[in-house]
């Protein structure tokens, strides 16, 4: 197959950049446009040093010609992809993969209700799939629309569906606690962390209601009738980056350790980017930063049936740009990990 003309647009945030970073290393892709509002037709090597081939300059969208791409990533802030896909849906071959909320949420009101903001493309909500990569893999070339879940939500829900699903744990009063690196919080985080000395302080925000919730129920919904119970503590530390979900749930009286532990070996038997440790293995972020890689590892507890799972992600990468690219490989047909290992 030849290679995907792309274009990105949002190029120059942390996610975009990251994509870049990473496409560049993908046999199949071709980066044509590099779209940001600021820095008109400068080198994204002046934002990203470990780029060095020559790509385009910065442009503005509208330098787009459509029928030059067959793919865009969109790497915006909530709100600028539907009004991008809306007016370039027409074009039949384009396909879109979109990093923000735009399109996460199924039911048409959920946006409103979570980012309060309307929606603008409400009749394309239902021509996109919310893709973790690892279980639409059958189902990703059906979609033009492509989106990309949140952060926290892909650490949260790689461990926890499968054993849902199964109904090996319990549903009610799960703690999901979470630490994420600041640079989820994009490039303006020294502005909305104002005062927080975050270069040496670890801070919770969001308790009661944190808008990737809405991802975790909608998906929570689709696997069980029964109403999953949690609550969900993320927390800021002072690294660039990285994500560490740690999973506070209880197992069902029949089961064990071993059982939670076998089922997800089983899970995800064929897939390339989920390593499950062995069992009381404790993890960090240190060895997924920089890849697409999640590890899992269900640790005993002092209290009978009570365990704790730890997910750990890089949240630029297996949060975002590189499972934006997984799923740009599962969309054309190529091995998932093609310009990712």
């Amino acid at each position: 197959m030849k290679k995907i003309n792309i274009a990105v647009i949002g190029a120059t945030g942390y996610v975009g950049l990251e994509l870049i970073h990473l496409l560049t290393k993908h046999p199949k892709a071709n980066m044509k446009y590099l779209c940001a509002q600021k820095s008109i037709g400068k080198s994204v090597k002046y934002f990203d040093k470990r780029i060095k081939i020559k790509l385009p300059k910065i442009s503005k969208v509208e330098n787009i010609l459509w029928k030059n791409v067959d793919l865009i990533y969109l790497s915006l802030p909530n709100g600028g992809a539907q009004k991008i896909i809306k007016k370039t849906i027409k074009y039949k071959h384009l396909k879109f993969i979109d990093l923000s909320a735009d399109f996460r949420l199924e039911k048409k009101d959920d946006y409103k209700n979570w980012y309060k903001k309307k929606h603008l493309a409400k009749d394309l909500i239902s021509k996109s799939i919310y893709s973790i990569s690892e279980f639409v893999k059958n189902d990703i070339k059906k979609f033009r629309i492509i989106s990309n879940p949140g952060c926290y939500p892909t650490s949260i829900q790689l461990p926890l569906i499968p054993l849902i699903k199964k109904k090996l744990v319990k549903s009610q009063n799960i703690t999901i606690d979470s630490k994420s690196g600041f640079s989820g919080a994009g490039k303006n985080f020294k502005q909305k962390f104002k005062n927080k000395n975050i270069d040496s302080s670890v801070f919770a925000y969001g308790i009661k209601k944190h808008r990737h919730m809405s991802e975790l129920d909608q998906e929570f919904k689709k696997i069980t009738d029964t109403k999953i119970t949690y609550t969900f503590n993320p927390h800021v530390i002072p690294s660039f980056r990285g994500i560490l979900s740690c999973i506070y749930i209880e197992i069902k009286n029949k089961y064990t350790v071993k059982h939670l532990h076998s089922e997800l070996l089983k899970f995800y038997k064929r897939n390339k980017f989920v390593k499950i440790m062995k069992i009381n293995h404790p993890i960090g972020t240190g060895n997924v930063i920089n890849t697409n890689y999640c590890e899992i590892s269900i640790c005993e507890t002092r209290v009978k049936n009570k365990v704790v799972i730890l997910s750990a992600i890089d949240n630029l990468i297996k949060g975002a740009s590189g499972q934006a690219i997984q799923n740009m490989n599962l969309s054309y047909g190529f091995n998932e990990a093609l310009g990712l290992i």
